[in-house]
């Protein structure tokens, strides 16, 4: 595995019964767990390989409310409220740090949709600063391209990927809940048109309600169950560099490369929108509902290719004995393959715009899988179908980032509770009822 993430502990023993049983160890799982135990919940967590070893140790570290789709700008405000808070209230370290986000531009039109989107969002109470091509200069130092101008958010800030979703399950264990790696959910325990808990593959799991939040690979568990969740999953590449001169304390994008200063010193860069599609039967079966967002947005940004992923990967067909060997087990850490073009590519386009970190180089490229919506707004749902069954999945890239607010309105979901904020845009049916779904410029 080509990225290191801290350690969480096993739980010794299965639990006979629980409250909620959460499927997946991103953060979206651990966030949702962690905020469930805090209400005093009895929680288990369910990960087939290890916490975070998927695309919540891959992204890019980024936690954001700047630019978000004004439906989730909400969650995303309360979401950096809670980065702010986890470290203090857990007792570890998640690696987050407030050093504010920077967006820079040479063209114009983008202004224009910033200014549009900052006034929407002061109507919320978020407040980011336009910047002038002279302040855009200074929030970048050192750049060689004149900018016509610039975002920037001074409370936005930057976690570890390698820290964050294991801190929040080791405080989630000193809570009383049990984590249980290398552990895979074959199947949804039903009876009487009711999920009433989880089959593992060491156990069944008896509990009240389930929260699948297996990223990736939800829309193959959903479809065993007969739910249609219409993702596709991105690979999109990143990297880590060796350690380099600090040019920017926090995160920066240009419109050729986006990069993150890590508290090791190091950097990790990526190209904004840029990712692979590996073509699969789920993913094909849903072409029809992307087909707005890709002539609008992806058209330009992806690549496709046919190979393995078609036949064993998250998106393949097939079913399984909930007694047998499931495809969740067969492949405990999915671990796409990078770009390697692409991060050179990148790597070179940041020396560019940066000559003072010209001998910079390539530490670790790695690749993940970012299940993505049609309208790029995440379900998070509970499925009118099969009552005791929340997903909370399609998080598009962002889920890294709002994961903390996330997990508190799941929490919310999961427990009946008066909810943080209205969920109905993140509701499952709005693919199937007519709705016309949203296609945002800012994500």
């Amino acid at each position: 595995m080509p990225i290191q993430v801290d350690p969480v502990p096993d739980s010794a023993e299965l639990p006979e019964a629980v409250d909620f049983a959460i499927i997946g160890g991103g953060i979206i799982g651990v966030c949702s767990a962690y905020e469930l135990a805090r209400k005093g919940h009895k929680v288990a967590l369910f990960e087939k390989g290890v916490i975070a070893g998927e695309q919540s140790g891959r992204n890019w570290g980024w936690c954001r409310q700047q630019n978000r789709h004004i439906f989730e700008l909400p969650m995303a405000m309360h979401a950096l409220r809670r980065w702010g808070e986890l470290a203090a209230e857990i007792g570890e370290d998640t690696g987050f740090r407030r050093e504010g986000i920077v967006y820079t531009t040479t063209r114009e039109e983008d202004i224009e949709k910033w200014r549009a989107w900052e006034q929407e969002a002061r109507q919320q109470g978020f407040i980011s600063h336009i910047l002038d091509a002279d302040e855009a200069k200074a929030r970048s130092p050192g750049t060689t391209t004149d900018w016509v101008g610039g975002l920037f958010s001074p409370d936005d800030g930057r976690a570890e990927p390698s820290m964050a979703a294991s801190a929040i399950a080791r405080g989630l264990i000193k809570r009383g809940a049990t984590v249980h790696q290398n552990c895979a959910v074959r199947g949804l325990d039903i009876a009487g048109g009711r999920v009433t808990g989880v089959h593992t593959e060491r156990g069944r799991v008896r509990a009240k309600t389930v929260i699948g939040a297996g990223g990736a690979w939800s829309a193959r568990l959903c479809r065993r169950h007969g739910i249609g969740l219409p993702v596709a999953n991105v690979v999109g590449t990143a990297f880590r560099t060796a350690a380099a001169t600090e040019v920017t304390p926090g995160c920066l994008t240009t419109p050729t490369v986006a990069m993150r200063r890590r508290i090791d010193g190091c950097y990790t860069l990526a190209v904004p929108g840029r990712g692979r599609i590996d073509l699969a039967p789920l993913g094909m079966r849903y072409a029809a509902k992307f087909y707005a967002a890709y002539q609008r947005k992806l058209k330009k940004k992806l690549t496709y290719r046919f190979g393995k992923p078609f036949f064993s990967g998250p998106e393949a067909l097939g079913s399984w004995s909930l007694d047998g060997v499931s495809p969740f087990e067969k492949t405990r850490i999915l671990d796409p393959k990078p770009d390697v073009r692409l991060a050179r590519d990148t790597l070179a386009a940041c020396q560019k715009e940066y000559p003072e970190l010209a001998d910079m180089e390539i530490a670790d490229i790695w690749a993940g899988a970012i299940d993505t919506t049609p309208d790029l707004i995440p379900v998070i749902s509970p499925v009118e179908a099969l009552p005791g069954f929340i997903i909370a999945s399609g998080f598009s890239g962002h889920g890294f980032g709002i994961g903390p607010g996330a997990g508190r309105l799941i929490a919310d979901m999961a427990a009946e509770d008066a909810p943080l904020l209205d969920a109905s845009p993140y509701r499952l049916d709005r693919f199937y009822d007519g709705t016309r779904l949203k296609q945002p410029e800012l994500m």
